[in-house]
């Protein structure tokens, strides 16, 4: 099935750049480009995209903005940033506000198209020296422990009982496909059912949903 991206970048020559990485690959479909955060959310009212690879400087609205706010209206969609910046600071803003991947400009064309299946496959990709520094954030902060068990849901957020059969699975680590499996239905219901139980708890990550369905939030 084609993938529809669409590319947030004021500089035009990294726009021509990234649409030419991304043209050698037919099915990743780019149906959307604004030059600033409030063009693109104004875009997505009427055009669904799968993915967003954002600019993190933007003129009206940065990136880092703008990925929070297209996470809290559509959480299905997976934001990838793109930038020159590699400071400690803007990767954990941009992790912070919902982005499934931080990616350094002048990633290979291959590393980006491999960034995207990532992020779709619920990965969070990176260029190898913002992995790193993002390992040493995680090593310079205390681990967070998570609950045993919590067998309810802690307020009623309008789940369905299929919903919270989901978010007990993805409680248990389950990945979509075992799910599936466990629930005897097909990996893309169960992508649909992780799309609403986000969107009525207004979360864009499987630990954050976790966290405030079963009262850790």
């Amino acid at each position: 099935m084609p993938v529809s991206i669409a590319i947030a970048e004021d500089n035009r020559f990294a726009l021509r750049s990234c649409l030419d990485k991304l043209a050698q690959v037919p099915h990743l479909k780019v149906t959307l480009t604004a030059g600033d955060g409030q063009a693109l959310l104004t875009a997505l009212e009427t055009k669904s995209v799968d993915v967003v690879l954002m600019d993190i400087e933007m003129p009206l609205m940065d990136g880092i903005e703008t990925t929070a706010a297209v996470k809290y209206r559509y959480p299905h969609i997976k934001v990838i940033m793109l930038t020159t910046f590699d400071d400690d600071e803007k990767i954990f803003q941009a992790i912070m506000a919902g982005a499934s991947g931080y990616l350094l400009k002048e990633e290979s064309s291959e590393g980006l198209i491999a960034a995207i299946h990532d992020a779709l496959s619920d990965g969070a990709a990176m260029s190898a020296g913002i992995a790193m520094r993002v390992l040493k954030m995680l090593r310079q902060t205390a681990p967070v422990a998570l609950p045993v068990a919590q067998p309810v849901v802690s307020a009623d957020y309008g789940l369905s009982d299929r919903e919270i059969e989901l978010l007990e699975q993805l409680k248990a680590g389950h990945t979509y496909e075992r799910i599936a499996t466990h629930l005897n239905i097909a990996s893309g219901t169960v992508r649909k059912h992780i799309e609403n139980i986000y969107r009525k708890l207004r979360v864009s990550n499987k630990l954050e949903a976790v966290q405030k369905a079963f009262g850790r939030a």
